[in-house]
């Protein structure tokens, strides 16, 4: 299995009572797989973290059983707890995943030597390929491309989510990635650049509201027709930005909920009001720009 392209980390919306609410799920699964892309439920933009594990399971089954081979589901499935991961790991498998998304243990800060066994016994007892998941603004720790590249020697890692936010790291991985290992940006706005370096594709969180706008950008920067790649890339900047002005997921929800795809609210820890006025007006006139609105 080799992963490139366009996947997108799904939001989970909520209905007023505070369940998931299926149908705009659903809905959401079928306009990005209309648009090409690959389906990643239950990572950070799904809030995982506040979901039961009946609720996972709802969410991991309504994508498989909408995806149906054609598309790719990765599913997230890490956690602080290697043994927790490990558990995850396995019922997504049974729930029909196509691979796991498994991001690097937060808050225990594990040193590089630890990062390697953690992974390794993921791959070892979870029963999936595992595509590695770099987010150190979220987790307080960056796993260092010689890491990353180690790791990519064993096929079971099919690649990383790359979110550093540190092109250099990015060449890095690019010049010394085993062969079929796959570089993507786990940063939307870094996209166009890390493509041009050499990765491989994206996993988005604009492209729950602009699926067909972020599939064409990366297939033009897969194709190096940068020309074109760059008057995208700068049509949707305004909204590669706007979508953090907060915490995501909460931008992305209130610009689905401007565009009438799904009820805007987030579950506490998080809160819609910290989206103000001001973050809402350049959100909206970022969906303008992009022609979304």
């Amino acid at each position: 299995m080799r992963i490139q392209g366009t996947l997108t980390a799904l939001y989970t919306p909520f209905l007023a009572n505070g369940d998931i609410d299926l149908d705009a799920y659903s809905a959401l699964c079928e306009r990005l797989i209309a648009a090409g892309s690959g389906l990643v439920p239950c990572g950070s933009t799904g809030e995982t973290p506040t979901l039961t594990v009946t609720e996972y399971e709802r969410l991991v089954k309504r994508a498989v059983e909408l995806a149906k081979d054609s598309v790719p589901v990765i599913v997230g499935s890490g956690s602080s707890s290697t043994r927790v991961t490990i558990e995850t790991t396995q019922l997504a498998r049974r729930l029909g995943a196509d691979a796991a998304l498994v991001v690097t243990p937060a808050y225990n800060r594990p040193p590089q030597s630890s990062l390697l066994a953690h992974f390794r016994a993921v791959a070892d007892e979870g029963g999936l390929p595992i595509v590695l998941y770099n987010v150190p603004s979220r987790t307080g720790c960056n796993m260092t491309a010689a890491t990353t590249c180690e790791l990519g020697k064993d096929p079971r890692f099919l690649g990383v989510k790359e979110a550093a936010g540190n092109l250099a790291q990015v060449e890095a991985l690019v010049q010394n990635a085993p062969e079929g290992f796959a570089v993507l940006s786990g940063d939307d706005a870094l996209t166009l650049p890390m493509m041009a370096l050499g990765a491989h594709g994206l996993i988005s969180v604009t492209a729950n509201v602009a699926p067909q706008l972020v599939v064409k950008l990366v297939e033009l920067t897969a194709r190096d027709s940068f020309v074109a790649a760059r008057a995208l890339h700068y049509q949707l900047k305004p909204l590669f930005d706007a979508l953090f002005l907060t915490t995501n997921p909460i931008g992305i929800k209130r610009a689905a909920a401007m565009l009438g795809h799904a009820r805007d609210g987030v579950r506490l820890p998080l809160t819609t009001d910290a989206l103000d006025a001001k973050m809402e007006a350049a959100l909206r006139d970022a969906l303008h720009h992009a022609s979304l609105l």
